[in-house]
């Protein structure tokens, strides 16, 4: 990856992280890499084969019925992790290699895991 990673401030710090993590994980078609992106107000997931660089599936609080759902920004990120091992199951995986993308494995990020692995995939 050509990710310059110069300067101070927390994306950078955040993408560094996420550099050194990518360094171990990778997806494979058997076993996709969840990936998460998480924004101050949106949290998308997506399951990803690198051998081919292929999104197999994804999820979004930007979509319509989940901009809808109540509940607070935890909640929508459970529902999106539930809503993409759905997408996963129907699309043949049943496994994934979960990709926090240099963020804290706390809260949202946590969520969305949670909500995966209550949807049926093994993370």
């Amino acid at each position: 990856m050509a990710i310059s990673v110069k300067g101070k401030g927390k994306n950078v710090a955040r993408t560094r992280r996420h550099l050194r993590v990518r360094k171990r994980i990778s997806g494979t078609a058997e076993r996709p890499r969840l990936v998460v992106t998480r924004s101050s107000r949106h949290m998308v997931a997506q399951l990803v084969d690198d051998t081919t660089g292929r999104t197999l599936a994804s999820a979004s609080t930007l979509e319509a019925d989940l901009r809808s759902a109540e509940g607070d920004k935890v909640a929508k990120a459970r529902k999106v992790g539930e809503l993409v091992a759905e997408r996963a199951k129907s699309a043949g995986v049943d496994a994934a290699v979960f990709d926090r993308g240099g963020n804290k494995y706390h809260g949202r990020v946590a969520a969305v895991a949670d909500g995966a692995r209550e949807g049926g995939l093994t993370l």
